[in-house]
């Protein structure tokens, strides 16, 4: 697999379209980062990390509304293995105005484009949520 990141996005995007209560995929540190930020803006409900057949996995458990609306009606990959996408902490992109965050890797580790934005930290934007 040439993209994790990617492939985790696409199975969170394809289970949130299927309504399903959580998504189980391959676990790394840079996943389980990304599972925190989702967790801290609200997008999902929990995440846990464990041991299964000697591999280590992380299970995203998904958010829905009251109604059983999506909480992420959008997940996208910016920044790709072919194509990476850059930013300086004065011109990284609001996403739908304010409304979604965008995910970024910094020299102080994962963050939303809004703390990094206001820290003023440049950096690599992972991807959009919304």
């Amino acid at each position: 697999m040439t993209d994790p990141i990617a492939d985790m996005l696409t199975r969170v995007r394809n289970a949130v379209q299927a309504r399903h209560a959580k998504v189980d995929l391959p676990a790394s540190r840079l996943k389980v980062e990304i599972a925190r930020i989702l967790k801290d803006e609200g997008y999902i409900s929990h995440y846990k990390t464990g041991e299964e057949d000697g591999r280590n996995s992380l299970t995203v458990f998904l958010k829905y509304g009251p109604k059983g609306e999506q909480v992420i009606t959008n997940i996208e990959r910016v920044s790709r293995p072919g194509c990476r996408v850059y930013v300086s902490g004065a011109k990284i992109p609001r996403v739908l105005g304010g409304l979604g965050i965008n995910i970024l890797t910094t020299s102080h580790g994962l963050m939303t484009g809004r703390d990094a934005r206001k820290q003023g930290f440049g950096g690599e934007i992972l991807c959009n949520v919304y």
